[in-house]
C-alpha cells in the first residue's frame, strides 16, 4: 500500500539564523529528541539522504515538504519575501534531486499579500507545488482580514489547498492564558487552540461564501474540531444568520475542510473524526521530524477501518486533493 505524508517540515539556514531557539525551546528539542529517538534539530536541516532513509525505514513513499512554523509568517517586508522564496527554491531542488519522493507546499510571505499571491502562482504554475502552508497568524493578524483574501482567491483559482498550520498563539493569549505555562503553549495544547480558532474565524468571516471551492487542511485530526463539532453547530446556526452567511457552518466544515492525522496517533480520536467528517476528508500524515515516522505508520496500519477507507487515508485522498 502506498503511503503519502503531507505535514513534514524543514528549516533553512536563513530562517534558522533569525529564529534561534530560546532556553525553553532548547530544552524541548533535547527531551523531545530523546523521546523520539532522533535529533529533531539535525533532521529539520536535512531534506536529502537522512530524511529519505527515515522514510524508507517506515515505508513512506512520498513526503510533502513545508517550512517549519512560524515560517514566513514570522517576518514582514522584503525579508518575509526572501525567507519564503529561499525556502521554496530549496524545496524545489530537493524535489528534483529525489524524483518521486518529495513534493512541496509553498511558503508564502503573507505580510505582503500581493507578493504572496505572486509566489503562490510561481510555485504552483512553474514549480509544480501542491498548495501552500500558512503557519496561522501573521505577526498577530488572521486570514479573516480581507487584506489576505487575494491569497485565498488565488488558491481557489489554482485549485490548490491551503494547509493552515498552528503557530505559537497570539501574543495576548500568551500573556494571559499561557503566562507561566509556556511549555503548554505549543504542541501540547496551544497549537490546537490557535489553529482551530483561526479556522473558525475564517469560516464565520464568510470566506467560504466568497470562495466556495477553497479547501483548508488542518492537521492533528482537525485541531479538536471534530470532537466539538456537534456542540459548535448547535450554537452557531443563528450566529451564521446574524453574520449574513449564505452557506451553513455544517456545509463549510464538511465541504471546505479536510484534516490529517499529523502528530495525533489516537485510534479513538481518528474514529470520532471519521464519524464527523467521513473517510473522504481524512489524510495520513506524520509531522516529521517532531513525530516518529515509525509510530505514525504503525498507527495507520492498525486502524479499524475497511480496506477501501484505509487506502483513502493512506494515499487516495491526498492523491485526489493534491493531484499527485
Amino acid at each position: 500500500m502506498r503511503i503519502v505524508t503531507l505535514e513534514d517540515h524543514f528549516e533553512t539556514a536563513l530562517y534558522g539564523a533569525q529564529m534561534p531557539p530560546n532556553e525553553l525551546r532548547r530544552r524541548w528539542y533535547r527531551d523531545r529528541s530523546k523521546h523520539l529517538g532522533h535529533d529533531i534539530e539535525a533532521e529539520l536541516k536535512d531534506i536529502g539522504a537522512s530524511r529519505i532513509a527515515a522514510m524508507d525505514a517506515a515505508g513512506i513513499d512520498l513526503q510533502i515538504l513545508s517550512l517549519t512554523t512560524p515560517g514566513a509568517q514570522g517576518f514582514e517586508g522584503d525579508f518575509a519575501i526572501q525567507v519564503a522564496t529561499d525556502a521554496n527554491d530549496r524545496m524545489q531542488a530537493a524535489v528534483k534531486a529525489w524524483p518521486g519522493r518529495f513534493a512541496a507546499f509553498a511558503a508564502l510571505p503573507t505580510a505582503e499579500p500581493a507578493a504572496a499571491v505572486r509566489e503562490l502562482e510561481r510555485t504552483v504554475n512553474q514549480l509544480g507545488f501542491r498548495g501552500a502552508m500558512i503557519n496561522s497568524h501573521t505577526r498577530g493578524s488572521f486570514l479573516d482580514d480581507q487584506k489576505y483574501w487575494p491569497i485565498l482567491a488565488c488558491a481557489e483559482r489554482l485549485d490548490v489547498p491551503i494547509y493552515l498550520h498552528p503557530s505559537q498563539p497570539h501574543p495576548l493569549m500568551m500573556e494571559s492564558y499561557f503566562a507561566g505555562f509556556e511549555d503548554l503553549a505549543r504542541p501540547a495544547w496551544g497549537f490546537m487552540v490557535d489553529a482551530s480558532t483561526h479556522f473558525l474565524r475564517l469560516l464565520f468571516s464568510g470566506a467560504f461564501d466568497a470562495f466556495p471551492r477553497l479547501r483548508i487542511i488542518l492537521g492533528h485530526l482537525g485541531e479538536g474540531l471534530p470532537f466539538a463539532m456537534d456542540r459548535l453547530l448547535d450554537h452557531t446556526g443563528y450566529v451564521a444568520q446574524w453574520r449574513g452567511m449564505k452557506r451553513t457552518p455544517a456545509k463549510c466544515l464538511r465541504e471546505n475542510l479536510v484534516v490529517t492525522t499529523s502528530g495525533n496517533f489516537s485510534v479513538p480520536a481518528l474514529v470520532c473524526t471519521l464519524l464527523m467528517l467521513g473517510a473522504d476528508n481524512v489524510m495520513f500524515s506524520i509531522d516529521w521530524p517532531y513525530e516518529s515516522n515509525k509510530v505514525g505508520v504503525e498507527f495507520l496500519k492498525r486502524l479499524p477501518v475497511s480496506a477501501d477507507d484505509l487506502e483513502k487515508i493512506a494515499f487516495g485522498n491526498a492523491t485526489r486533493i493534491l493531484r499527485l
